[in-house]
C-alpha cells in the first residue's frame, strides 16, 4: 500500500513537470513581466522534477526487498521440490537442464514482480496525461494521441507474440548446451581415459551453435520491434506537432502550450517504449517460467501418507528392525519385470546377504526397501508395516545404505563424514571414522579433516572414498544396515580391516549385504541367491555347500579365481 502511495505521488509530480516548464516558457515570451517570476517559475519547475525522480526511486526502494524474497522463495520451493521429485524422474533428466531452468525460471519471477511495478506507473501516467490534454486542449490532440497508444500496444503485443517461439528455441538449446557441458565435466576421468576432449568439444560447441543461431534470430526481431515502436511514436509525434503548429499561428494556443504538449509526448515516449520493453520482458519471463513451472507441476511419483505411522530411527534409540519383503513384484518399466514374487525376513539384529548373477535384482532390493519406488505388488515392511505407511524422512533416517558406487559431495571429508548426521560433535565424526579404519589416513593429511575431496570426491582413492561412505553411514546409527557391495573398491588387506569393523557395527543391528564377493558373507545368518528376478536359493554358507547348487558352483568359481590370483601375485 505505501508503494502504491508513493507511486501515485511520483506520477502526479511527473504530471506537473510540464505545466511549469509551459508557464516558465510563457513568461519568457513576454519580457515586461517582473523580474523576479521567471526565476520562480524556473525553481518550482525543478523543485518538481526532484521531487518526481525521488518519489520514483523511493517506489523502487521499497519494492526491491518484496521482489528479491519472492524470487528466493520460488527458487527454494522448486529446489525442494526437486528433492520431493523420484529417483525415475532424476535418471531420466539431464542435472544441468534441471538445474538452468530453475534459474531462468527464478529470473523470470523477479522480472515479472519488477516489470509489474513499472507497468502500473505507465498506464496511469498514459490516462493522466489524455486526461490533462482533453482539458487544456480538445479531441483532435486525444484522439491521436489515442490512436498512437492503441497502435503502439496493438503492434507491441503482436510482434511479442511471434518472438516467442524464438525465445523457447532459444532456451531449450541454452538447456541442451549447459547439460552437455555439466555431463563432460562431471565425466572428466572418462573423456580423458578415452581421448575424446575433441568430441567433447565438437558436441558442446554444435549445441552453442544451435543456440547462437537461436539468439541471432531472438536479436533480429528485437531490432525490427524497436524499430516498429519508434515508427510509430516518430508519426503520431509529426502529425501532433503539424496540429499545435497551425494552432500556435492562429492564436489558439500560446507558444508554452505548444512546448508543453511536445513535452507531454516525449515524457509520454519513454514510459511507451518502457511499455513495449516490459511486455516483451514479461512475456519472455513467461517463457522462462514455462520449464519451471513443468518442473514444479511434475507428479511425485512416491508421496507421503496422510497419517503416517511412527517409527524409531537410530539404534541408540531403539532396538534392531525387522524387514520384510512379502511376495514383492516390481520392474522399472511395464514392459519388464525384474522381482518375481521375492520373499524374506531379515530378523532384527540379523545379517541376510543377497548374492547372484548381476541384472539379477540384488541392488534393485536396497532401493524398494529405502522407497525409491513402490512396489507393483507384494509389499516391503519394516517393524510389521509397510514402508508406504512412514514418513520417508523418518523411514530413510531409520536405514543406513553404504552403495556400491560412492560418491562425495566437493567438500572437506569432516562434512562429508559428518552428512551422515548433521549436529554430530567433531569426536563423534572421528570415532566413525576410526571404526571406518580411515582416521589415521585423515591425520596424515597436511588440512586433516577440513581436507577437500574435490567434485564428486574425486581426490581420493576408490577405497578411501568407499571408508568415508562406512564412516559417515556409522555416524548415522541407523537400525537397519544396507551394505551394497560396500568393500568392492578395497584391497584384501583393507576389506579384512573393515570387514571386522562391520562385523562388529553390524552385529547389533539389522543388515542386508548385497556382496560379489562370497569370503565376506560367510558369517550370514541366511543367504539368498538371486537369479532372473527369484531366490533360486537360501540358507547358512554350510547349508548351501552342502546343497552342491549354484551358490556352491559360484563359491566354487570364486576360490579358483583367489588361487589365480595368488598366483599371479
Amino acid at each position: 500500500m505505501l508503494v502504491l502511495l508513493v507511486l501515485v505521488g511520483g506520477e502526479l509530480a511527473t504530471l506537473a513537470v510540464p505545466m511549469a516548464y509551459s508557464r516558465v516558457v510563457d513568461r519568457l515570451s513576454h519580457p515586461g513581466s517582473l523580474a523576479m517570476a521567471p526565476v520562480a517559475l524556473i525553481l518550482g519547475y525543478g523543485l518538481v522534477r526532484l521531487v518526481s525522480a525521488a518519489l520514483t526511486n523511493l517506489r523502487d526502494s521499497l519494492f526491491g526487498p518484496v521482489r528479491f524474497r519472492v524470487a528466493r522463495q520460488a527458487a527454494f520451493r522448486s529446489f525442494q521440490h526437486m528433492h520431493r521429485l523420484s529417483l525415475r524422474f532424476h535418471l531420466d533428466r539431464r542435472t544441468g537442464g534441471v538445474t538452468r531452468a530453475i534459474e531462468r525460471g527464478t529470473e523470470g519471477v523477479e522480472t515479472l514482480l519488477r516489470m509489474g511495478m513499472s507497468i502500473s506507473p505507465t498506464i496511469l501516467q498514459a490516462l493522466l496525461v489524455v486526461v490533462v490534454i482533453w482539458r487544456v486542449f480538445d479531441w483532435r490532440y486525444v484522439s491521436l494521441m489515442v490512436v498512437m497508444i492503441a497502435a503502439y500496444i496493438g503492434f507491441t503485443v503482436l510482434f511479442t507474440s511471434w518472438r516467442l517461439g524464438i525465445r523457447r528455441q532459444m532456451n531449450e538449446t541454452n538447456t541442451e548446451a549447459s547439460g552437455k557441458a555439466l555431463d563432460s565435466l562431471l565425466n572428466y576421468e572418462t573423456v580423458k581415459y578415452f581421448g575424446n576432449e575433441t568430441h567433447e568439444a565438437t558436441r558442446y560447441d554444435n549445441a552453442q551453435a544451435r543456440y547462437e543461431q537461436a539468439a541471432r534470430k531472438t536479436q533480429y526481431s528485437l531490432g525490427l520491434l524497436n524499430f516498429g515502436q519508434a515508427a510509430i511514436i516518430a508519426v503520431a509525434l509529426t502529425l501532433i506537432m503539424l496540429l499545435a503548429g497551425r494552432d500556435v499561428e492562429a492564436g489558439r494556443i500560446s507558444v508554452g502550450q505548444f512546448v508543453m504538449i511536445n513535452t507531454y509526448l516525449l515524457q509520454l515516449y519513454g514510459p511507451l517504449n518502457f511499455l513495449g520493453s516490459v511486455y516483451s520482458a514479461i512475456r519472455t519471463a513467461m517463457v522462462d517460467l514455462e520449464h519451471m513451472f513443468g518442473l514444479i507441476e511434475e507428479h511425485v511419483e512416491v508421496a507421503d501418507p496422510e497419517h503416517p505411522l511412527p517409527i524409531a530411527t537410530r539404534l541408540a534409540e531403539s532396538a534392531p528392525a525387522e524387514v520384510e519383503f512379502r511376495d514383492v513384484r516390481f520392474g522399472y518399466g511395464p514392459e519388464r519385470e525384474i522381482l518375481h514374487g521375492v520373499s524374506f525376513v531379515a530378523a532384527p539384529g540379523k545379517k541376510v546377504a543377497i548374492v547372484g548373477s548381476t541384472g539379477a535384482g540384488k541392488s534393485t532390493i536396497s532401493r524398494l526397501l529405502f522407497r525409491f519406488y513402490d512396489v507393483w505388488d507384494g509389499a516391503v515392511l519394516v517393524d510389521g508395516h509397510d514402508v508406504r505407511d512412514y514418513r520417508q524422512k523418518d523411514l530413510r533416517a531409520a536405514i543406513g545404505v553404504v552403495p556400491q558406487d560412492t560418491v562425495l559431495f566437493n567438500e572437506s571429508i569432516g562434512y562429508n563424514i559428518a552428512y551422515g548426521r548433521l549436529g554430530a560433535t567433531p569426536a563423534e565424526v572421528e570415532q566413525a571414522a576410526r571404526l571406518a579404519q580411515i582416521h589415521d589416513f585423515i591425520q596424515s593429511l597436511p588440512d586433516g579433516y577440513q581436507t577437500q575431496v574435490g567434485e564428486r570426491g574425486l581426490k581420493l582413492s576408490g577405497g578411501e572414498k568407499q571408508r568415508v561412505a562406512i564412516a559417515r553411514t556409522l555416524l548415522k546409527d541407523p537400525r537397519v544396515l544396507v551394505l551394497d557391495e560396500a568393500t568392492s573398491a578395497l584391497d584384501t588387506h583393507t576389506e579384512q580391516e573393515i570387514q571386522a569393523a562391520l562385523k562388529a557395527v553390524s552385529a547389533s543391528r539389522t543388515t542386508l549385504v548385497i556382496a560379489h564377493r562370497l569370503s565376506t558373507i560367510v558369517d550370514a545368518d541366511e543367504i539368498l541367491v538371486m537369479g532372473h528376478g527369484r531366490v533360486l536359493e537360501r540358507g547358512t554358507h554350510e547349508a548351501l555347500l552342502a546343497a552342491g547348487g549354484q551358490y556352491a558352483a559360484m563359491w566354487a568359481a570364486q576360490g579358483a579365481e583367489g588361487i589365480a590370483e595368488r598366483m599371479v601375485g
